[in-house]
């Protein structure tokens, strides 16, 4: 008979707050001083990534893989098992992975609505985890990520690995020393041409594929793509469209070189799908203003095919005395007049990729359980996430509206940003993808105030059911912290 860890037993069989707190004292794990026994949970394509630098990491073995869709788990196992001669066990159930104590650490790729309760389970079980952006598909899941890995104490590391490039560390640098004055705006580009993913169909998952452990925390509904892998980004209730997808890179690196810490106190988000008809719900034109305290960070996603910004960039940082362009590889600052000053260098050591530098930093944070030496912590991890959600939670209370009413809306409140010139540009890109502005309504969301300490709207109720949802039992996200 399998023998399972008190911590299996109560996540299993979801024993009382009073009884789960007494088994983190259980989990203190020696530390390690051999290989770490890792396994990969999520085989896409990041799951691939993740299997490939763990495995090529000499300090690491893949003792494991897991998919809900064992096609893509053995697809990933043969991967491995070639590169380090030894095949992982594989699983459907990522749950299996979490009851080996010999397990060290986890790498999480899996759906975005998946993410956060993975995270939460493994750290539980004495896990250290490396989760795939966004760190959570709502608010309240990031915050319960964060709180279970002070818990736990374990090392808790998100991919958005931009924040290991040498040469954007040497920038942030610049921006920490006063070289460009005060931050004032800070703004995030994602200008990704998308195709449409087809029209609405009865469509299933593959016959490999587990649909109920897919689905995990989200509902069992209706699939109506004709594409099961992928496309679910684009579906509200396991995606979170581009901005939570890649956008969430860029914002997470104007936050950084911000220094914010903490999320927005108001948002406001609007675009709208346009060029075609399918059966995707996320928006494929979508801007969002956020009120950060003092610094705008203004978001920019289009999926249309588009002409680069102004500034060629990903993450752009207006201070008072310059700008400076965060980018994978290349970052640069330019003056006022947007006339070039400098490159910042840095190539990746040794010809290292960027992914294998990130990861790098997280076994070299495990071996040593030191989180601080790590370069992108759970808390920065759930910042960078829930800014996208506030957007999108802007964006789904909103309502379609003529063009005219958005710049209206966008002018309510006092920003740094040039609103107007953020919706003629806005407009001006649908037009000339053969929107027609005049007569296509555009989906305008509310300002919404938000209190960033207690993570909730202000006087928006409305809002706050957005904050988290139901789940399916078992795979329940904790309500409150003391239920972890």
């Amino acid at each position: 008979m399998q023998q399972h860890s008190r911590r299996t037993f109560l996540r299993r069989t979801l024993l009382t707050p009073a009884t789960i707190l007494c088994a983190p004292a259980l989990l203190k794990a020696a530390r390690p001083t051999e290989k770490l026994s890792v396994g990969v949970i999520g085989c896409g394509i990041r799951g691939r990534f993740h299997a490939a630098e763990f495995t090529a990491h000499p300090d690491c073995h893949v003792s494991y893989v897991a998919d809900a869709d064992s096609a893509r788990a053995e697809s990933v196992a043969d991967q491995v098992a070639e590169s380090q001669g030894l095949r992982p066990q594989v699983e459907r159930d990522l749950r299996r992975i979490l009851d080996d104590t010999s397990v060290d650490c986890v790498s999480i790729a899996t759906c975005n609505h998946w993410h956060a309760l993975a995270s939460i389970w493994a750290l539980q079980a004495g896990k250290h985890v490396y989760v795939e952006k966004p760190l959570s598909w709502c608010i309240h899941e990031g915050r319960r990520v964060v709180q279970a890995a002070r818990r736990y104490d374990r090392v808790c590391q998100v991919g958005t690995q931009y924040r290991s490039d040498p040469t954007i560390l040497h920038a942030k640098r610049f921006i920490d020393d006063g070289g460009i004055g005060q931050v004032k705006v800070a703004r995030s580009i994602t200008y990704k041409s998308r195709l449409p993913i087809g029209p609405v169909v009865e469509g299933s998952p593959p016959a490999t594929c587990d649909y109920h452990l897919w689905a995990g925390p989200a509902p069992l509904s209706p699939i109506t793509r004709k594409q099961f892998h992928y496309d679910w980004h684009w579906f509200w209730e396991t995606g979170n469209g581009d901005i939570g997808n890649n956008d969430v890179h860029y914002q997470d690196l104007c936050c950084w070189a911000a220094n914010r810490s903490k999320l927005a106190n108001a948002s406001i988000s609007f675009g709208g799908r346009f060029g075609y008809i399918d059966s995707a719900e996320t928006p494929n034109t979508q801007m969002a203003i956020h009120d950060m305290d003092g610094v705008t960070l203004v978001a920019e996603i289009r999926g249309l095919p588009s002409t680069d910004f102004s500034i060629r960039g990903t993450a752009i940082i207006y201070g008072t005395n310059g700008i400076i362009v965060l980018g994978a590889g290349s970052s640069v600052l330019y003056d006022m007049d947007r006339r070039k000053v400098r490159e910042f260098e840095g190539p990746p050591e040794d010809g290292s990729t960027l992914s294998r530098i990130h990861i790098g930093s997280f076994v070299d944070a495990v071996k040593v359980q030191d989180r601080e030496i790590h370069r992108a912590d759970v808390a920065q991890g759930h910042v960078s996430a829930a800014m996208c959600h506030l957007a999108n939670n802007s964006y789904r209370l909103g309502a379609k509206v003529p063009a005219r009413e958005v710049l209206a809306r966008l002018q309510e409140r006092n920003v740094a940003e040039d609103v107007l010139d953020l919706y003629q540009r806005t407009v001006g890109h649908l037009a000339s993808n053969g929107v027609d502005v005049d007569r296509q309504l555009l989906t305008a969301g509310p300002w919404l105030d938000f209190d960033p300490d207690q993570e909730q709207y202000i006087s928006r109720p409305d809002a706050d059911m957005l904050l988290s949802r139901p789940y399916r039992p078992p795979f329940v996200v904790p309500e409150k912290e003391s239920d972890l």
